[in-house]
């Protein structure tokens, strides 16, 4: 059971990656990913105010031989990074495991050294997850907090752990692992929001909706037509994200500083143990690299742009001009002034944090560009928007399903909605193909067609058969079977179509990739 513990603005909870299992065939089952674990990962506390540091002398730094003095008060405070990067500890002890023992393997370091390591690196992991733990900002950054405290804890074994590595791969390799995680819980979500979707289209079948173009009335389609759309750019986002991490998934370690070193290690070896692919071939590239983490919040951006139209759609749906749907009270807030309102808050948030989201995209674009090779100290600055976008995105899916259950179509409404904008009109022109007129000629007859209903004022299926023949004598009796919105949808076949059987071939895709049984 892995956690990333920077899913919270405060970065004292963690969210937990990893379930045994999400049930998907309970009704309205929620994912066993907990937003704010506090069993697994209880409050990881920084110690490390500046008045709880005061009454101690600074530490020298493991990197200061060369230097006579410390740096003041404000460069630490500004330099420092554990404030957030102490999100990476997990990784970063796991990725020290794999160093120590390739270190051993090579004759580098002892067995009984590597030993040590890895025993006390296991014991400053359990301290960090009950607490216990004193990070601190003399020694700037996770790497450095938890090799400090293991030099601390065991001694001059310690002090082997940085042999061959620079702490430019050791951060990126953290990193990786990271954002690996990252991909596979929001994967996860998407997955729970898209079969909260087929729940919701199996619910409500045969309901037919006005489609929309440019917001106008356009022609009707199948809700369940509607939804599974954003079932599919779901499933495109998924497809990014595995793309993603499969790109990510080569390892820095021990491309040191950015040259390699001249030590016998073996990369190939800390490469497996750790998961990935392959060590990354070029050194100055393994740690210069972000594209990694541009690709993931780009991926992650595409996926709040989706999120955001379906929070526009269902808040518009709500609406009384609409009157589509009805949030459930608890999906639903009310305003401290206008006792009647109830407002569908939550894709509201969904629909405003997708800018959240692009702008963390924005900042690693605008940080990554124009930057010399190899690493620079700027880089430190990539790991907050990203942290920041991967959390913000889990809440955006976990909120869009709970919406998702408890929302009511309202049929008698919609079914009411549905005569006006003669959306009947192109299946009008499609009789009219078929009767051997050409699209062009049909378009132009079906348009004046409309035009007697609106002076009439009524309906394209309300105008008789010689006021249809007025327009042109092709006209027949079976033009009846086209018209209406009913009518309309059953004349739909092609594939992808709006069509009963066709919605009902998609339908059933989405039902057995995601092993729902229907009716449960």
């Amino acid at each position: 059971m892995e956690s990333l513990s920077v899913f919270n603005s405060s970065a004292t909870t963690s969210l937990s990656l990893f379930s045994s299992s999400l049930d998907h065939s309970a009704p309205n089952s929620q994912p066993s990913l907990t937003l704010y674990s506090r069993r697994l990962m209880p409050k990881l506390e920084v110690h490390c105010a500046a008045e709880a540091q005061s009454a101690k002398p600074k530490e020298a730094k493991l990197w200061g031989g060369r230097f006579e003095e410390g740096v003041t008060d404000a460069v630490e405070r500004f330099t420092e990074s554990i404030s957030f990067d102490k999100a990476l500890y997990k990784h970063d002890i796991m990725g020290s495991k794999a160093h120590a023992s390739m270190l051993a393997k090579q004759g580098l370091i002892s067995s009984d050294d590597r030993d040590s390591i890895i025993e006390g690196l296991t014991e400053i992991e359990r301290r960090i997850e009950n607490g216990e733990f004193e990070w601190r900002t003399d020694r700037e950054d996770v790497h450095m907090n938890i090799e400090a405290a293991l030099t601390d804890s065991i001694g001059e074994a310690a002090k082997k752990l940085h042999t061959a590595r620079s702490r430019n791969d050791q951060v990126l390799t953290d990193f990786r692992l990271w954002c690996r995680d990252g991909i596979d819980a929001i994967l996860a979500r998407i997955k729970h929001l898209q079969v909260s979707l087929v729940r919701l289209a199996l619910k409500n079948e045969g309901l037919i909706v006005p489609g929309y173009t440019h917001l106008q009335r356009a022609q009707p389609v199948l809700l369940q037509h509607l939804l599974l759309a954003f079932v599919e750019q779901l499933e495109r986002d998924s497809g990014r994200l595995l793309d993603c991490k499969e790109r990510l998934n080569f390892c820095p370690l021990g491309a040191c500083a950015l040259a390699g070193t001249g030590l016998p290690i073996d990369r190939f070896m800390t490469s497996d143990a750790l998961g990935f692919t392959a060590p990354m071939r070029n050194s100055i590239d393994a740690v210069s690299d972000r594209d990694f983490v541009l690709e993931f919040l780009s991926a992650n951006s595409i996926t709040a742009i989706h999120l955001s139209r379906l929070g526009e759609e269902w808040v518009l749906w709500a609406s009384e001009e609409f009157g589509f749907i009805t949030p459930s009270d608890a999906v639903s807030t009310g305003s401290s002034i206008m006792p009647q309102k109830k407002n569908p808050d939550p894709m509201e948030l969904v629909r405003g944090k997708s800018a959240r989201v692009v702008g963390d995209l924005v900042t690693l674009l605008m940080l990554c560009k124009g930057l010399p090779l190899a690493y620079n100290r700027d880089l430190q600055e990539d790991k907050e928007p990203v942290f920041d976008s991967v959390k913000t995105i889990l809440g955006m899916l976990e909120v869009s399903a709970e919406f998702a259950q408890n929302i009511t179509f309202n049929k008698e409404r919609i079914q009411k909605a549905l005569p006006a904008g003669h959306l009947d009109a192109t299946t009008l022109a499609d009789y009219l193909v078929k009767k051997g007129v050409p699209f062009r000629t049909s378009h132009d007859i079906v348009g004046r067609a409309v035009a007697v209903c609106v002076s009439k004022m009524c309906q394209l299926r309300e105008l008789s058969l010689d006021d249809l023949r007025s327009l042109n004598p092709v006209f027949d009796m079976d033009v009846y079977e086209f018209l209406g919105v009913e009518n309309a949808v059953k004349k739909f076949s092609s594939y992808g179509s709006t069509g009963s059987e066709c919605v009902a071939s998609q339908l059933d895709l989405w039902v057995t990739k995601f092993e729902i049984t229907k009716g449960g």
